[in-house]
């Protein structure tokens, strides 16, 4: 069955205009953590050239990709059930020209963050982009309220969760040979933030 997030019909038009620049003529795509499968759903729509391949751990958001999937089967790979923070099955292989990750190291331990930067950094072929989306702290920046109030409901729920220091993810992807290339304001205090594969990681 479907599910559908209010979020995700709110962002998905804004997150398809920053990928679409960063998208090349029929691209390979590996979204992790893919939740509902709307934005992917939504983007094959958009890019029929494009070969998106979904990903997620959780049975009901698994079952929904499935649902969208049906949709757009020619653009829209089979999901593949799958954790950030595991070895990454043959099928996800690659290489991939995108990595995209929407809304997930705020609701996730540290680590994961730090295993997407490298598992995407394995699987993107050279001078590929990993997208991330979502609330950060920025050190140029005041907080609002509304994302203090969402980091500290976050750390009441999981004290391992939390809004990240972007600086801290740029630092982190630099050391996997993801480069930060730029970053763009996105409604409801959320950010865009775009990497690319300069070098081989170690």
């Amino acid at each position: 069955m479907k599910l559908c997030s209010p979020a995700a019909e709110r962002n998905k038009l804004p997150i398809f205009e920053v990928l679409k620049p960063i998208l090349p003529a029929n691209a390979r795509v590996l979204e992790v953590a893919s939740g509902s499968g709307q934005h992917a759903a939504f983007l094959c729509s958009q890019r029929p050239d494009v070969s998106w391949q979904p990903t997620d751990i959780d049975q009901d958001a698994f079952d929904s990709i499935r649902a969208f999937q049906l949709d757009c089967p020619t653009t829209m790979k089979e999901p593949v059930k799958w954790s950030v923070t595991d070895v990454r099955p043959p099928s996800l292989e690659g290489p991939y020209d995108v990595v995209v990750n929407i809304n997930m190291i705020h609701i996730a331990p540290w680590a994961a963050c730090l295993s997407l930067l490298r598992q995407a950094s394995q699987a993107l072929v050279p001078e590929g982009k990993l997208f991330l989306y979502g609330p950060f702290v920025l050190k140029d920046r005041e907080t609002a309220p509304s994302n203090l109030e969402f980091d500290r409901s976050l750390r009441e729920r999981n004290p391992l969760w939390g809004l990240r220091d972007l600086d801290e993810v740029i630092a982190e992807a630099k050391a996997r040979g993801l480069i930060f290339q730029s970053r763009v304001d996105m409604p409801a205090n959320n950010i865009s933030v775009i990497f690319e594969k300069v070098m081989q990681p170690t």
